[in-house]
């Protein structure tokens, strides 16, 4: 099998500072302990075998909030000296709400393989899911400073829960010239009610409405470790019927998803899903719909 996988992390713990990964622990998405190691392009590809990885895109791995531009950096390094043009894509990490927002956002576009940003969002009434404590949406200088993004050619990828998906909606609407990216099918963390189910299906509705926002199917392990495909096909079939096979795409999310599944696991598990599709379908969620939505 061949893919262009559009979620993936790497870190070096001798080289940079990861503030999660200095002090790791259990949460909702697994033990982060057990990813308390170098994991660089040579580990990935190892973990892919025997799934021929043709592109990648590296999405931030919550670097040093202080120097966030320094990760952008190196892994321009890791493609232009060591990656063979690994990563071919880097969605860097930005707080939009900060005084220095254009600074750094000017400093990642300085980088030949810079394609989008992302800023985590999610904001959960549960303690249990909440990352961020704050909606940056409804924030006046986070909203200011997100406009800069067409400035600089800038994606964003969109990381957040079923909850706030309307008001991305609106976001993305007043931002049609910006290209949005849904992070890990719309995280449902809320999956014992129907009450829940119907918040996540409905927000998806909204966000697809909007033709310049597109969705990846990934991380879904995170919060079903014990999956089967059976247990991933309601979740990845609403996504692709929501959004068409033009929008979505297939992602790995790796190395997160590797503490519940192997690279080729997933990606056997995601094909065999849509094997009634088209090959051409079929090539735009594991291949093309990657490729020209993060420029590559």
């Amino acid at each position: 099998m061949q893919v262009v996988d559009p979620h993936i992390h790497l870190w070096d713990l001798k080289t940079h500072h990861y503030p999660w990964l200095a002090n790791p622990g259990k949460s909702f998405v697994g033990d982060a302990r057990d990813l308390k190691h170098d994991y660089l392009i040579a580990d990935l590809l190892r973990d892919a075998a025997p799934v021929q990885v043709l592109k990648l895109v590296h999405v931030d791995a919550n670097h040093d909030p202080a120097d966030p531009v320094e990760e952008t950096r190196w892994l321009q390094q890791v493609a232009d000296h060591e990656g063979n043009g690994l990563p071919n894509a880097i969605v860097a990490g930005a707080d939009l709400s900060a005084d220095n927002a254009q600074e750094v956002l000017e400093g990642h576009a300085a980088f030949a393989n810079t394609r989008g940003i992302r800023q985590i969002l999610n904001v959960h009434a549960n303690l249990l899911y909440d990352y961020v404590g704050r909606h940056y949406m409804r924030e006046p200088q986070w909203r200011k400073n997100f406009a800069l993004l067409k400035r600089y050619s800038l994606s964003f990828d969109l990381q957040l829960y079923p909850s706030q998906m309307q008001e991305a909606a609106e976001l993305a609407q007043e931002h049609a010239d910006t290209q949005f990216i849904v992070n890990h099918a719309g995280m449902f963390v809320d999956r014992s009610s129907v009450e829940g189910f119907r918040a996540w299906r409905d927000g998806l509705r909204a966000l697809a409405a909007c033709p310049n926002v597109a969705v990846k199917i990934s991380g879904l392990a995170m919060f079903d470790h014990q999956w089967s495909v059976e247990s991933f096909r309601p979740y990845v079939l609403e996504t692709i019927d929501t959004f068409g096979c033009e929008r979505a795409m297939f992602a790995s999310n790796f190395p997160v998803d590797r503490l519940f599944a192997t690279y080729e696991g997933l990606w056997n598990a995601y094909v065999s899903i849509v094997k009634d599709l088209s090959d051409m379908e079929i090539d735009a969620l594991v291949k093309s719909n990657a490729e020209r939505i993060y420029r590559i």
